[in-house]
Order: structure tokens, then sequence, then C-alpha cells
């Protein structure tokens, strides 16, 4: 009677249940929960972008478009396993710098800026790519290295980051500079980096403000400027930021409702359906809707960080991390612009505002993050 009941028990424990769709995901190394939050958030986007367009179908549709394409490419990046990723860094790096260097010499200029690549079947911009290559690159030159780094180490990590950082600055694109700084700045901190060398870094850009100041460009210092008093000029260097915060306190606590906004119908808000389209947003939402918005983009920092913590090693740990904290930053930067907390860097939000470039590097920036944590299970199993 015994051994029929331990049989028995034995046959229950070792069926195993039918696999389902998660399981699925898994198996093609795609982790569910990124994938909602990133699929609710662009499904935000589109909404918001139908109504930022003047009701146009035809720009939703381009945006799913390149956001399918963005999936297809952060489905294929999360195959490989994080090891590759690590050996081809550097020569990633190394590809997309001298294409920086290409874009300064052959790139196409468009509104004072030289910041695209054409190669006759394709035309991008090649900063997007050191999205990519920079956080891995100094992830993986950290994991070979004693940590916390050293000075030297110190030194040879802020060259990496610094070249490419400036090549783009030169394009001139300060936005998507200071974004490349923040991802191998943030590898660099999760690395270790002591408190006494960033507040060193800190007082030492404080004590270089004045020179830096002499080599911006005239528009630059003129958002700066902008940031301070943007009454001084509402009709002119004032207008964007006046009429988003115009949008953006017109909006209330519940707001005035889908495609209810008027700054953006009306055409007084420049650039809602790209960079001021959070502006947008908060007029129809309101701010329940902007706690909403926010919540799911802090929701997916706080999934990146997870994936970050269970990392298996210390290449894995800072990539993930410094990706997760980058993404933060993209919002961050977005959102203290359009509310007049930041200068006017021309930072897309990401998922919601219009762009294919930009969402399909981000997109693959969380192919690698899913890379990092479904292969981990594999190992772990």
């Amino acid at each position: 009677m015994i051994a029929e009941i331990l049989q028995s028990a034995g046959r229950r424990a070792s069926h195993k249940p039918e696999p389902g769709f998660s399981d699925w995901l898994e198996s093609w190394h795609i982790d569910i929960w990124l994938l909602i939050l990133l699929l609710t958030v662009a499904t935000v986007g589109m909404f918001i972008q139908y109504s930022a367009s003047g009701h146009s179908i035809d720009g939703v549709i381009s945006q799913a478009q390149r956001i399918a394409l963005g999936m297809v490419v952060m489905a294929a990046i999360a195959q490989a396993p994080p090891a590759m990723y690590r050996t081809v860094a550097p020569w990633l790096y190394g590809f997309t710098l001298l294409l920086l260097i290409a874009t300064l010499v052959l790139g196409d200029a468009a509104k004072g800026a030289q910041r695209w690549l054409d190669l006759g079947v394709i035309r991008f911009q090649p900063s997007e790519l050191m999205k990519l290559a920079m956080p891995t690159t100094v992830a993986a030159f950290l994991h070979t290295r004693r940590l916390p780094p050293r000075f030297g180490t110190i030194v040879l990590t802020l060259a990496i980051i610094g070249v490419p950082a400036a090549l783009i600055a030169k394009q001139p694109d300060l936005g998507t500079a200071l974004l490349i700084v923040a991802a191998g700045g943030f590898a660099l901190f999760l690395g270790g980096l002591r408190w006494r060398w960033i507040v060193g870094a800190l007082a030492l850009i404080g004590a270089a403000a004045p020179v830096l100041w002499t080599h911006l460009q005239d528009y630059q210092r003129q958002r700066i400027l902008t940031l301070l008093d943007p009454e001084s000029d509402p009709l002119g260097a004032g207008y964007h930021i006046t009429q988003s915060m115009i949008a953006i306190g017109s909006g209330g606590v519940f707001g005035k409702g889908w495609l209810h906004g008027t700054q953006a119908k009306l055409e007084f808000l420049p650039e809602a359906h790209t960079d001021f389209i959070f502006a947008v947003y908060s007029e129809e939402m309101g701010f329940i809707g902007v706690m909403v918005l926010l919540v799911l983009y802090l929701a997916i920092v706080g999934r990146c960080l997870y994936i970050a913590a269970r990392a298996q090693d210390t290449f894995q740990r800072l990539l993930a991390g410094s990706l997760g904290m980058t993404f933060f930053i993209y919002v961050f930067i977005n959102i203290g612009m359009v509310i007049g907390l930041l200068p006017v860097v021309g930072v897309p939000l990401p998922l919601v505002s219009y762009g294919g470039t930009s969402a399909v590097s981000l997109l693959a920036c969380f192919g690698m993050l899913m890379s990092v944590h479904t292969h981990r299970k594999l190992l772990a199993n």
C-alpha cells in the first residue's frame, strides 16, 4: 500500500505542466516583464502620436513599423550570449568611431548639424550605434581590470568615453553626447568608482565652466540663458518652453482628454510629436496620466536593475546596470527640458516621441538586457 502511494506521488512530481506562452518567450530569450512594459509604453506613445500629429494615421503607422523593426532587432540581439558581446565590444567601438569620423567629413548636413551618414542603401546616425557600443565597451574593459578602478583604469576609461562624445558634440549634437557620457559613466560608477573621484570630477567641471562656456555654440549658450529666464524672450528663444509649460499647466489633474488638447492642435507647441510630446501628453492626460507614465518608466528601470543585480559576472552586471540607468537619463533629460528644469538639448522621450533610429537603438539595448537575464537562467538550470 505504501509502495503504491509513493509511486503515485512520484508520478505526480515528475509530471511537468504544458509549456505556456511565457515559457515559449523564454525559450527565445525574451523577458516577458520587460516586453509587456515596453509594449505598453510604445502603445501609449502611438495614441499620443495620433493626437500630436493632427490625427494623422500615417504617422502612427510609420511609428508602429519602426517599433516593430526595433522589436525584431531586440529579439535577434537577445539570442546571442553575453560573452559574445564582450568579445565583439572593442570591434564595435572601433567601427562606430570610424563612422563618426566619416560623418564629420562626409555626412549629410541638415538644420545646421551634420549627423547623418548616407550609405546609399541606408541613411542613419552613427551616434545611435555608439549608444550600444559605449556601455558594452566600458563594461568589457572593466571586466578584465581590478575593481574598484585605480587611477590608470579611470583615465583610460574616460578616454574611451571622451573621444566619441567629443566627435558627437562637434556635429553638433550635445544631447546625444551627454547620453554617451552617461552610458559610459554609469558603467564606471557601478564598477566601484570611489566618491572622492566623483567629487573631484565635479569640482574640476565647475572650475572649467567658464572655459567650457566659450566653446559652446551660440545657440547652446542661448538655450542655457533661456533656461534661467525663459520669459526674457517669450516669442523667440523662450517660445518652446513657454508654450510647453502652458500646455502642461492647462492639463490640470485629470487632463483635457485624449484628442482634446489645444496647444498642439492649434500649432502653438513646436516639435509636438517629437521632443515636446510629453507636453501634449500632460495636457491631455493631466497629472494622473503623467504619474501612470512615470510609474511605467520606473518599472522598466527597476526591471533593468533587477536583471543587473542577478547577473553572473562583472561584465553582465555593469552592462545591464549602465543600460538601465541610461534609459532613466533619457526620460529625466526629456521631461526635465520640457518642464523647464534643463536646457533644450533634443533628447526624445523613449518609445513615445516620433523617431526611427532612436527607437531601434533603444530596443537593441533592451535586447542585450534580455540576453543577460535569459542566458543566466539557462546556465542556472
